[in-house]
């Protein structure tokens, strides 16, 4: 009776923690409602949990919640309670800036460096990393940061360059810093065994560093394959995974002949995709674990994919993402194709309720179904007018989306 009774209690506590959790996810409105608190999103893989899509708009588009300037740069939004958090530039300097996100009213600035200028815009490039009350930044010119979340304010800083003896890569540190536990995770680029280095994030403290490479623009992922877990890092010559724990290096995988960019995507439970543009590819690798070590076979290497700066999405053992200009679905074990669509030039996506919301590089937004077989465009709009290479954001049931001069809302969820 006694084994009962531990086995009903057992029961009770999974079914009340399993409410807890449903609930705290669950909106007032009833949809599930997460934030999206670093370079795309919860799981840096492109994808929201969150439901009740609109699937189809007026002539318009979606409804607009609120529009507002924004100074120049590439970087993401991130979304987390209530608030929004991105990188511009005025005059000569470069910000963090935080945002309500109920109505894209400033809530406070912070100057990380002086402007980053380059042929290819001007302004950061990185986005910024929300984890409770700290904000992680890196600006174009290698100035990583913490703030506090709720005033901007500084409380440490590295400057790469001159501690690590890091080169600023041609066009800017654009790589997004990674938490995990109580590390901040950053490819340096620096000289020696600086490629990779851990802080501690609460105080700035170096706690490790690993690998010897030149930085890349590309954001590293956090995977946990046979129990162990692993930080991918696409540098610029290497795909490297390490241990968060001392920064032992588990793997290398050699990829030159392009300039590294798009994020690294894991394919359960045991394959990598990487992709490069500049005509160099992508390939799939699988991790084989040989005793305490892990072989690296390619299953797969084409030029099918060739993701430029922003990153595909994986749905149902498919990949889709932009070979350049070329919108594609392609299969993820076999690598390959099933559709093509052009005329949204090096436009970027995420998957959001069986749907891709795709934003075209000259600001056109459509929204197309997740189908493997065929092009299906549900909606379409002109939203923005200027250059859009930065990823969008859904957070809170919200659209975020900007150019180099100005940040839009859009409501893409049904209210109850």
């Amino acid at each position: 009776m006694r084994k009962i009774n531990q086995l009903l209690f057992l029961i009770q506590l999974l079914i009340f923690s399993y409410f807890f959790f449903v609930s705290a996810l669950i909106a007032d409105d009833g949809n599930i409602s997460l934030d999206w608190p670093q370079w795309l999103g919860p799981n840096r893989d492109g994808i929201s949990l969150e439901t009740g899509l609109i699937k189809s708009w007026p002539k318009e588009g979606p409804e607009v919640l609120w529009r507002t300037q924004i100074g120049e740069g590439y970087s993401g939004i991130s979304g987390a309670q209530g608030r929004i958090y991105t990188m511009d530039s005025r005059q000569d300097d470069e910000f963090v800036v935080c945002m309500d996100a109920s109505d894209g009213e400033e809530i406070w600035r912070a100057r990380t460096d002086e402007k980053y200028k380059n042929g290819e815009g001007n302004g950061p490039r990185s986005t910024p990393t929300v984890d409770g009350d700290q904000v992680f930044s890196l600006s174009a010119r290698g100035k990583l940061q913490a703030l506090r979340a709720d005033s901007g304010e500084k409380l440490w800083e590295h400057d790469l360059v001159p501690e690590f003896g890091s080169n600023i890569p041609g066009w800017g540190f654009s790589t997004s810093p990674l938490i995990e536990d109580n590390l901040l995770l950053v490819e340096v680029g620096g000289n020696d065994t600086n490629s990779i280095v851990a802080f501690e994030k609460e105080t700035g403290d170096v706690a490790w560093s690993s690998h010897t490479d030149q930085p890349s623009y590309s954001s590293p992922i956090s995977i946990t394959f046979r129990s162990v877990r692993q930080i991918i890092f696409l540098t610029a010559k290497t795909l490297v995974s390490v241990s968060p724990l001392d920064g032992q290096i588990f793997w290398k995988y050699s990829w030159e002949g392009g300039i590294n960019i798009a994020t690294p995507i894991f394919i359960p439970e045991d394959k990598i995709f990487i992709s490069t543009s500049y005509d160099k590819g992508s390939v799939l690798l699988q991790m084989i674990p040989e005793g305490d070590q892990f072989l690296i076979k390619e299953v797969w290497k084409s030029r099918v994919m060739k993701n430029h700066f922003n990153s595909s999405v994986l749905n149902n053992g498919h990949l889709y993402g932009f070979d350049n200009a070329i919108l594609k679905c392609i299969e993820a074990d076999t690598g390959e194709e099933k559709w093509k669509h052009r005329g949204l030039g090096k436009g970027s996506l995420i998957y959001v309720d069986g749907h891709l919301i795709v934003l075209g590089e000259e600001g056109r937004l459509v929204l197309v179904e997740a189908n493997s077989t065929e092009y299906i465009e549900k909606a379409g709009t002109q939203i923005l007018r200027g250059r859009c290479w930065t990823s969008p954001t859904l957070a809170a049931g919200k659209l975020y989306l900007r150019d180099q001069n100005e940040m839009v809302c859009l409501d893409v969820l049904q209210r109850i």
